[in-house]
């Protein structure tokens, strides 16, 4: 199980990097086969997982789904619906853009890295937010970086509804 959106992107192609490798082929399909994001799984255990939440007042959260988990592992609407179910629904119309995170963006791209940063977060700001949620470290820590507004792994906002 992954809970890194961009590792788990990396991951699920190990199969196809090492499909020459007549040493790692088989063993880098094993691996992929086994790989799932967090997303993928915890919507099967909704019902249990909105029993037990305890509506704690969270008010407005924004998330912002990363790239490699919408493009890189075609993942679309699971945290979104899961989210929805424990009581969380404010998300932007802006998903398909990137906040500027992409690798290593920040660092050989900056200018228009912080400027894509910019723009989700007026978007996201938007909202109004009392914590922004996100499925990549790499984006929470861009979009940390350009706001006051906390933000932080949507599983650590689920953990907070079940646990406080």
């Amino acid at each position: 199980m992954m809970n890194a959106s961009g590792c788990g992107a990396t991951v699920k192609e190990y199969a196809h990097l090492l499909r020459n490798d007549s040493a790692y082929a088989e063993k880098a399909a094993r691996i992929v086969d086994l790989t799932s994001d967090l997303s993928e799984i915890l919507p099967q255990y909704e019902d249990e997982l909105t029993t037990m939440a305890r509506r704690r007042a969270v008010h407005t959260v924004a998330f912002n789904p990363p790239c490699t988990l919408q493009h890189g592992q075609q993942i679309h609407g699971h945290v979104e619906n899961l989210l929805t179910a424990l009581g969380i629904g404010i998300f932007p119309d802006d998903n398909h853009l990137c906040c500027g995170s992409a690798g290593t963006y920040p660092v050989l791209q900056p200018k228009l890295s912080y400027t894509l940063c910019d723009q989700k977060l007026d978007t996201l700001e938007k909202l109004e937010p009392r914590m922004i949620v996100s499925a990549n470290v790499g984006c929470i820590a861009h979009l940390q970086s350009g706001t006051s507004t906390p933000v932080v792994h949507w599983i650590q906002l689920v953990k907070h509804l079940l646990y406080g």
